[in-house]
């Protein structure tokens, strides 16, 4: 990327302006990283506060029969069903780095199964498709990015990620079960191999935390909180109301109401949850904010490096050429083109795209229309390339079969719906 920008930059003439915007993003990088600190550490000490409570525990349970219908040839006692539960429950928390190792031994296990090692079974490839589809309920990360960028409503994009990630998540089933029959990937099936059920050391229980909850006092009082900020939020609806007059939505009224009140809801539910479930607040933030600060601080040579290409190839004039060439492209699907480097880093790079993320935020505002369709697709999106290398390595596969398909299926699903999922709830 920096040659190019340096061979556009001198076509175009303009290569002070590349050599400076060399300088500027790197400045950039560092003071974004720094003002994310805070905000990671804040956050990700929420989603350890989550994972205290039994939320984990919660929704893999939730998953478990849906699980045993979506992979009826794997048998429900076997570590490769617990591990895959594991890291969809983790990955709908936004709890990445206890989803990875779950998804590596969910692969393994796996290929304990597999009459043909060194071939993806059909389960290998639909668990992979979901994975990548990445379903979300709290994008986290992104919405510490934004909090970090000067967002208003940084928290916006969790309708639109939930919405966008349910819609590449069926496309992802979909797509996996039905390429499984097609001839051209049937070459080297590999189908798993259901041998007697034994007892299973490694089980779901045994990596799920059980909660007792909290003490009748405690619970009574996030009750009472709880029955107190229903109040304050039903005010602030008929407030709402009266502000807009009977001619307004009920639609938009929600849309407005929620803009303003999702991140406050969000971060009192957390703590709510937290008090009612007997955890120990203050200590699990603590915690997960130690994890978070090391995450942002590790991410900065990944942000220095993408903010310097991206700001050099900007300011040679590359990137505006390829926005003003594709833009009656991605008008079809009315995405802008300004959107588009974030489209195509996503299944490749992880810190890439997170960087690509920022700089367009930066550019345009993290509240913009284009602020919002980047934070949903790097909330709705996953780095494929990296999945698919990283698991299939662990567990020696070669012959992916249709893997990749349904998995760059599912991305293209995600990136399409997260742009109708901005235009439809938060608009521009």
């Amino acid at each position: 990327l920096i040659v190019l920008a340096i061979f556009c930059g001198a076509l175009s003439n303009s290569l002070n302006a590349v050599s400076t915007a060399s300088i500027e993003a790197a400045k950039s990088a560092v003071e974004l990283a720094i003002g994310l600190v805070g905000v990671m550490a804040f956050w990700i000490g929420l989603m350890r506060v989550l994972e205290h409570a039994g939320m984990l525990s919660l929704i893999a349970r939730l998953l478990k029969p849906i699980m045993k219908r979506l992979f009826p040839d794997v048998p429900e006692t076997h570590p490769a069903m617990s591990m895959m539960i594991l890291n969809m429950a983790a990955n709908m928390l936004g709890l990445a780095n206890a989803a990875t190792p779950f998804g590596i031994k969910a692969i393994m296990e796996l290929n304990k199964l597999n009459p043909r090692p060194g071939t993806a079974t059909n389960a290998m490839a639909l668990f992979l498709a979901i994975n990548t589809s990445s379903l979300a309920l709290l994008p986290t990360g992104v919405i510490a990015l934004r909090a970090s960028l000067g967002s208003t409503q940084p928290a916006s994009i969790i309708i639109t990620t939930i919405v966008a990630t349910a819609c590449s998540t069926v496309i992802a089933i979909l797509s996996a079960k039905l390429l499984c029959r097609s001839s051209f990937f049937a070459a080297g099936e590999a189908t798993v191999s259901i041998t007697p059920e034994k007892p299973e050391s490694d089980t779901l229980e045994e990596h799920l935390e059980e909660k007792q909850g909290g003490s009748p006092t405690e619970k009574r009082l996030a009750l009472g909180l709880s029955l107190l900020l229903l109040i304050a939020l039903g005010y602030a609806g008929i407030q709402q109301y009266q502000a807009a007059g009977a001619d307004a939505s009920i639609f938009s009224l929600l849309r407005e109401l929620l803009s303003q009140w999702l991140l406050p809801l969000l971060i009192v539910g957390i703590v709510l949850i937290g008090l009612y479930r007997g955890v120990k607040i203050y200590d699990a933030v603590v915690e997960g904010g130690k994890e978070g600060f090391d995450v942002a601080l590790r991410i900065i040579p990944f942000l220095v490096a993408i903010l310097v290409a991206i700001g050099m190839l900007r300011a040679s004039g590359a990137i505006d050429l390829m926005v003003d060439n594709l833009r009656p492209l991605t008008a079809l699907i009315g995405m802008p083109a300004e959107t588009l480097p974030m489209a195509l880093l996503r299944p490749l790079s992880g810190s890439g795209a997170y960087g690509v993320a920022a700089e367009i935020m930066q550019t345009y505002g993290a509240d913009s229309l284009i602020g919002n369709i980047v934070s949903t697709m790097q909330g709705s999106t996953e780095t494929t390339f990296y999945v698919l290398a990283v698991y299939f390595g662990a567990a020696q596969v070669k012959h992916v079969r249709h893997t990749l398909a349904a998995c760059l299926i599912a991305d293209l699903t995600g990136i399409i719906a997260a742009v109708w999922a901005c235009q439809v709830f938060i608009g521009s």
